[in-house]
C-alpha cells in the first residue's frame, strides 16, 4: 500500500495530522495535472496552476463527508474532475452579464469582428461531454481524464480499470462523437 493511500485512509477517519500531510504528498502530481490543463487555456486566463491545485484540493478535502478514496489514483481522478468543474465554473462566470457577458475586449486601434472565445468553446465542450455522459458514461470519464486531467491514454485506462486497447477504442469513439456534436 502506498504512502498516499495510507494517508488518505487516515484522513478519512478525521486524523488532522494526515490531512496536513496529504497536500505535500500529492502536490507534485496535482500540480502536473493543473499545469497540463492550464496549457490549453487562453493566454489571459487569470487562474494559475497553483491556484487551481489549491482550490481543487480544498473542494476535495472540504467535501470529504464520508468519501472513501481507494488510493492515490482515485484521489487524482477526483482532483482532475474538481479542476474541470472549477475551470468550467470560471468560464461560465465570465459569461455573466456583470462580467461583460459575451462581449470581448476591443482594441480601438484595430477593430476586429468578434469571434467565439475559448471560454465559449470550453462551455460547449463541457455541454457536449455531459451529453456524451448520458449515453456513454465510460467514454465521458475517459475524455475528462485525458482532456481535463492531462492523463496519458495508458494512465487513464489504468485509473478506469480497463485494458489499454479498450481505452483506445473508447477514446477514438468519444473523439469522433464529440467532433460531430461540436461541428
Amino acid at each position: 500500500m502506498s504512502e498516499v493511500t495510507q494517508i488518505l485512509q487516515r484522513a478519512e477517519t478525521g486524523d488532522q495530522r494526515a490531512i496536513e500531510q496529504l497536500l505535500p504528498a500529492v502536490y507534485d502530481e496535482l500540480r502536473r495535472l493543473a499545469a497540463a490543463k492550464m496549457q490549453s487555456e487562453r493566454a489571459d486566463h487569470t487562474l494559475q496552476p497553483t491556484e487551481l491545485v489549491h482550490e481543487a484540493y480544498l473542494r476535495l478535502i472540504g467535501s470529504n463527508n464520508g468519501r472513501h478514496w481507494e488510493g492515490s489514483r482515485h484521489f487524482c481522478c477526483a482532483a482532475a474532475e474538481a479542476m474541470r468543474r472549477i475551470l468550467i465554473d470560471r468560464a461560465r462566470n465570465g459569461k455573466r452579464l456583470k462580467r461583460g457577458g459575451d462581449r470581448l475586449p476591443v482594441n480601438l486601434d484595430v477593430i476586429d469582428v468578434a469571434v467565439e472565445t475559448p471560454d465559449q468553446e470550453m462551455i460547449a465542450l463541457d455541454d457536449a461531454i455531459d451529453r456524451l455522459a448520458q449515453q456513454f458514461p465510460d467514454c465521458a470519464e475517459l475524455v475528462k481524464l485525458r482532456f481535463f486531467g492531462g492523463f496519458s491514454l495508458l494512465d487513464a485506462a489504468s485509473a478506469l480499470g480497463i485494458p489499454q486497447r479498450t481505452a483506445e477504442r473508447k477514446w477514438a469513439f468519444a473523439r469522433a462523437w464529440l467532433c460531430r456534436e461540436l461541428a
